[in-house]
């Protein structure tokens, strides 16, 4: 290989030193009209003897035949163009100190032009040769595919699929005016997006690539309705973020998915108050295992904690947690603690062994139709009792503070998984003053893809056939991807100084019918492939939720995707003594369980069973 590389060099440099002296004989050439008196053939040639060998000398200076020629590119015609201007400057110095006479100065300007036409132009010559030998048939095979956008991303993609089997380029549609029936690499913006149809039909293609990574999930949502009325199947590239952290390449296309349009802005963290929560300190996290609580854990392994104390009652979800540490953060220390928040002993014991300065408090029974009847008591005791036991615990190993994860469903509660969550709050508030722990609050709504979503339901269904099941042709629901609600519970929890509620910005609800439709139709089938099937509301289950409750009022926070709910502290004062009693009850029936809630929140009405 060294070999073959030198032999190459050799020839590169020998091409240079024919174009160095081509190009100073045919300056004289062009000087004299191709007509060069007998007088100018001494100057000529003397210059050209001692000229090419210190222009060859400049060459291999700057480092010329280092790279290869068939990737000439712009840091290459840099290098030629810095050694070209350093020789054009020291051939006339050198006329000058050894007082030579009659060289044209035309010459030695018209010189280094030529010179850098030849080097240059040959460099890019041979590498357009190459490429059109290389990958010129490739651009008549392939897929036909339209390119949506004209941006930096879309160029890059025009440049890397050039050298794709797979795919064929055949335009670009942009929204941007100015951009329309330009070229970008010799393919044309044929023009805006919403002709997609037109051209799609013109050209016979059926696929099209989104390349705009920053857009918006409005965007996202009008152009796949696009390509869905022109019966074109849409991909994607990467992330902003994915492609600026190198993470990826933005040749790895793949099919557009329901979270790229139910897809968010960017959380944009507090780094340095992050730091000074996390890192360096003993961080508790319930319901590790979790969807939240295993999101939390790595958003929370990115700031360096002391140790990271994974407390979980089911074993497989901790030891799936458990190993992705090991390898994915090995430089964490990680305890997996198994044990029921329930369980005052246990909490005791892991407490006083890892003394933990933040508790995120994830664990909870959160499936509303499996709580609101058989399980309901089940819920009362794991939502109510467990949050209870575990901000004692809490308090009395001075855990400094204690970050209480909850739910849109706690408003204004119809169900008892909301009724449970809601009393949970209540009495986190009322703890507020118990000690030296300080206690926050966070409520949001739906996550793409946890454990016992919508999303997942719906793909094993398509998956099956069909019918996609929807309670009601109404019901609306709030969603956000489970890193972004990890990274807002870690920003609550840097903001929160004692006693509040933050509630997250949820962004536009999102029907849940229209959902399925477009989950079907991201499959690649048709409401005639998979039809959707409305079966009513389930036990507890409303058709909206809401973020606050009636006599609760918002303030703005520092962070956009924050704001503070206050609440009545009368509404929150919770007479212990009685719920304590109440809460340790061997076994209540679910019309007690609602009577009880009722009792201890004014707010809860059971909804109707659906009949």
């Amino acid at each position: 290989m060294n070999i073959r590389f030198n032999i190459k060099a050799f020839v590169a440099f020998c091409h240079d030193m024919a174009a160095s002296a081509l190009a100073w004989v045919l300056a004289y050439w062009l000087r004299f009209n191709f007509d060069i008196p007998a007088s100018q053939y001494e100057g000529m040639y003397s210059v050209l003897l001692w000229g090419v060998p210190l222009q060859g000398i400049l060459f291999l200076w700057f480092g010329l035949y280092k790279g290869i020629w068939r990737y000439a590119s712009i840091p290459d015609l840099k290098r030629i163009l810095l050694a070209v201007v350093v020789a054009t400057l020291s051939i006339p110095l050198i006329i000058f100190m050894s007082r030579m006479d009659g060289i044209p100065r035309s010459v030695l300007l018209l010189d280094p032009i030529l010179l850098l036409m030849f080097m240059g132009g040959s460099r890019i010559t041979y590498r357009a040769w190459k490429e059109h030998k290389l990958y010129g048939l490739l651009r008549e095979q392939g897929k036909p595919v339209l390119i949506l956008g004209a941006g930096d991303a879309a160029v890059s993609l025009v440049k890397e699929l050039s050298r794709n089997q797979e795919w064929r380029v055949v335009g670009l549609l942009d929204d941007d005016p100015s951009k329309q029936g330009r070229q970008l690499h010799g393919v044309k913006v044929l023009g805006a997006i919403s002709d997609l149809e037109k051209q799609a039909e013109k050209n016979d293609i059926h696929h099209a690539i989104l390349a705009i990574p920053s857009a918006t999930q409005a965007v996202r949502r009008r152009i796949n309705g696009i390509c869905q009325n022109a019966n074109v199947e849409l991909f994607t590239i990467p992330t902003f973020d994915d492609l600026v952290s190198g993470r990826v390449a933005i040749s790895q296309i793949r099919k557009i998915e329901v979270e790229d349009l139910l897809g968010r802005e960017p959380v944009m963290l507090d780094d340095a108050g992050l730091h000074s929560l996390l890192t360096g300190k003993v961080v508790m996290v319930t319901g590790a295992g979790g969807s939240i609580g295993s999101e939390l854990c790595r958003q929370i392994a990115k700031f360096s904690p002391t140790s990271l104390v994974l407390y979980e009652l089911n074993e497989f979800s901790i030891y799936r947690i458990e190993q992705e540490f090991l390898e994915r953060f090995p430089n964490i220390r990680i305890a997996c603690a198994i044990g029921d928040v329930k369980c005052r002993p246990r909490l005791d014991q892991v407490m006083a062994q890892y003394r933990p300065a933040i508790v995120f408090h994830a664990a909870a029974y959160k499936h509303v139709p499996l709580m609101e009847t058989e399980n309901s008591w089940e819920a009362v005791r794991n939502n109510v009792l467990g949050t209870y036991t575990l901000a004692r615990a809490a308090i009395d190993h001075g855990v400094s503070k204690f970050v209480m994860i909850s739910t849109d469903k706690a408003v204004n509660p119809t169900n008892v998984m909301g009724a449970t969550k809601r009393l949970a709050e209540m009495l986190c508030l009322g703890f507020q003053d118990a000690g030296e722990t300080k206690f926050v609050i966070v409520r949001f709504g739906n996550v793409l893809g946890s454990a016992g979503s919508v999303i997942p339901k719906f793909q094993e269904q398509i998956a099956r056939g069909g019918p996609v099941t929807v309670t009601h042709p109404e019901i609306i629901r709030y969603f956000m991807s489970i890193p972004e609600a990890a990274q807002l519970v870690l920003q609550a929890g840097v903001m929160g100084q004692a006693g509040e509620i933050y509630v997250l910005d949820m962004g536009e609800p999102v029907k849940i019918a229209d959902l399925a439709r477009d989950m079907i139709r991201l499959s690649g089938l048709s409401e005639d492939d998979v039809s959707v099937e409305f079966t009513g509301l389930r036990p507890g289950e409303k058709l909206y939720e809401e973020l606050l409750a009636d006599d609760e009022t918002t303030l703005p926070t520092p962070h956009p995707k924050l704001r503070i709910a206050r609440a009545e502290l009368a509404r929150c004062a919770v007479p212990l003594p009685e719920l304590l009693f109440w809460l340790n009850q061997p076994l209540l029936a679910e019309m007690e369980v609602k009577q009880g809630l009722m009792r201890w929140i004014p707010e809860y009405h059971p909804a109707q069973r659906a009949r």
